[in-house]
């Protein structure tokens, strides 16, 4: 696999990313993204913004992710919980991988990428969310050291988890 910035013409692969990952997440019986977002719109969004990345494997793209830094508005208001971090952090949305790679580590190598970034701007916070229901995901972010924090809400007003791994 080969982690790579996202270009233009990454968006119609990336689409068919997030169709394979809303249908995987409704058989699963999770509600997340089966309102159209994210899509093709979003994913050229990140790609303009220099937020995209994609994971290619023998040449054809295989996993997307926003990787940015700043203020995700979602995350000012925490409930039932909080944040142990201030100041500046990296985030990680909109991750969707190819059912053919899951379980490689795919996923990892995003959060690997954002913290190397974040280590370079001088940056010790990072931070996600995913649905209560979406247990995949929070397994990933256990996995590369994110913590359970609290709850957030996102645009729509539904509930995400909202984790955060302070950095060495």
């Amino acid at each position: 696999m080969e982690l790579r910035p996202a270009c233009r013409e990454d968006v119609p692969a990336v689409a068919r990313l997030y169709d394979m990952a809303r249908a995987s997440l409704k058989a699963a019986g999770v509600p997340q993204w089966q309102e159209g977002y994210p899509n093709g719109d979003d994913a050229l969004r990140d790609i303009e913004q220099g937020h995209g990345y994609v994971l290619t494997e023998d040449g054809e793209v295989a996993a997307f992710a926003c990787l940015a830094f700043g203020v995700e508005p979602t995350y000012n208001v925490i409930e039932k919980g909080g944040w142990l971090g201030q100041g500046e952090y990296g985030f990680l949305h909109r991750v969707a991988v190819d059912p053919v790679l899951r379980g490689r580590g795919a996923a990892g190598l995003f959060f690997d990428e954002l913290k190397r970034q974040a280590g370079e701007r001088g940056v010790k916070i990072i931070r996600g969310d995913t649905h209560r229901l979406n247990l995949p995901m929070q397994r990933v972010m256990a996995k590369n050291g994110l913590e359970l924090r609290g709850v957030i809400h996102v645009e729509d007003g539904s509930e995400r988890l909202a984790y955060e791994c302070i950095l060495e």
